[in-house]
């Protein structure tokens, strides 16, 4: 084997997480090894950002960056074949006036120079670096990993930060990863060139279409192109008996509004693909010597897009983490138990409504959105991610939630139907089959 090279901190991944908490680390003067197994640009899905994000790129110092490379998102629609409406929705109307607008952007364009600024801050960034293995022990970890060569390299580390995304690398082998048992869906998604787009400050918006199966996005992007997904329950995935591009065509036949906007688009690349086992959670994310942050820690319904913003956000809090592990051992214990309590906020936050947001209940309140006690605003405020910062959103969204269960205890019919039908939907089927399987990372 060959001589361990000494670092401070390992990072697995070079994605949001991974980049995020490698500058903070590195500007903190620590000796810092970011690996990623791809090589930037590489393609990733998630491409929808929330405002809350705007803050962390002003404190990393890449704004001006993002905003070249991003359409400018200042809200979402919603569309219901049921209600036979759309509704768009502005950040604007949430609590905090100044949360206005985020970006839509390729994932591609994001995570480079997000990397490329990791090493700008004084990260050591590799490409083409797949780690294989980590060895834990009392003192810190021993990092082994390949090159696209074949050469083998080593590490000593201090503290290691697995931000692996999807890959989940140490979840897996602590055996730490568990599917959640509430929300159990897939996903299969491509670009289109000639795709309808609306004028003005609409152009940006995310579209969300609800159909039978699941729901839908569609991300207008800076380059011309719109994202287009179906998030649905794999029931339906695993009914597929076509290839993956026809069976996606006549998924979106189910949404006629979404088809009317596809009309006279093309595939980019005539590509489509398709992951499953979409959310999950691990049963801790650190150890005395570890953190998991971001997709390595957990997964959940892309629906509200907050994915990118609490890997972000967290990396910020993980740099505190790791300070403490390297500087004051002793208060570690206390930091570790108060870093899992907050790890687990945001998805819970979060959560509750991507639970319910099929519901017919749910679906009702985005279709016909009110204002009493400031719900409507609350809710704005949490769909921008402003969960963080002592927006005093909390109330409101508890009495939101009240109302939620007091208009499906007065329709016991349709919400018991409801019931039925999610706990039917969210039953694991197994891993999916077929041609062109992504996972995302």
């Amino acid at each position: 084997m060959p001589h361990a090279e000494a670092c401070d901190v390992f990072v697995i991944g070079g994605g949001p997480a991974g980049a995020t908490i490698a500058t903070l680390l590195a500007r903190q003067g620590r000796r810092v090894v970011m690996a990623e197994k791809a090589h930037h640009p590489r393609f990733h899905i998630g491409e929808s950002l929330l405002p809350a994000n705007v803050a962390l790129f002003d404190a990393l110092g890449v704004r001006e960056q993002v905003e070249r490379v991003g359409m400018a998102k200042w809200g979402a629609e919603f569309v219901s074949q049921e209600h036979g409406r759309s509704v768009r929705l502005g950040f604007a109307e949430g609590w905090n006036k100044q949360l206005t607008h985020a970006w839509q952007v390729r994932r591609a364009d994001l995570d480079e120079i997000l990397f490329r600024h990791a090493a700008q801050e004084g990260a050591t960034a590799l490409e083409g670096c797949r780690v294989r293995d980590v060895a834990m022990d009392a003192e810190g970890a021993t990092i082994t990993a390949t090159l696209d060569d074949g050469a083998t390299r080593q590490w000593r580390a201090r503290f290691v930060v697995d931000a692996s995304g999807r890959d989940t690398f140490m979840a897996n082998r602590l055996k730490s990863k568990v599917k959640n048992p509430r929300h159990n869906s897939s996903a299969l998604f491509g670009h289109f060139r000639n795709a309808w787009r609306a004028e003005g400050e609409y152009e940006g918006y995310i579209t969300i279409f609800w159909f039978k199966h699941g729901w839908f996005w569609y991300i207008p992007l800076a380059d011309g192109t719109v994202s287009v997904g179906a998030v649905c329950w794999p029931y339906y995935l695993k009914s597929r008996d076509k290839p993956l591009k026809d069976f996606f065509a006549d998924t979106i036949a189910m949404s006629p509004e979404l088809a009317e906007r596809l009309k006279d688009a093309q595939l980019v690349d005539d590509a489509v693909y398709a992951t499953g086992n979409y959310s999950y959670s691990g049963t801790h994310c650190t150890g005395e010597r570890y953190l998991m942050l971001g997709d390595a820690f957990t997964f959940i319904d892309p629906v509200f897009s907050s994915g990118v913003y609490l890997a972000m956000h967290n990396a910020f809090r993980g740099a505190d983490l790791v300070a403490t592990a390297l500087d004051e051992p002793r208060r570690m214990p206390a930091a570790r138990r108060a870093f899992e309590r907050y790890m687990r906020r945001g998805p819970r936050e979060f959560s509750w409504f991507i639970f319910r947001v099929t519901n017919p209940t749910m679906r009702d309140f985005f279709m016909y959105p009110q204002n009493p006690f400031r719900v409507k605003e609350a809710l704005m405020s949490l769909l921008a991610g402003d969960i963080h910062d002592g927006t005093p959103i909390w109330r409101s969204l508890r009495v939101l939630k009240t109302m939620y269960y007091g208009v499906s205890a007065a329709h016991p019919r349709r919400s018991w139907q409801a019931w039925l039908r999610r706990r039917r939907n969210v039953r694991d089927l197994g891993p999916l089959k077929g041609e062109n399987v992504l996972e995302n990372r």
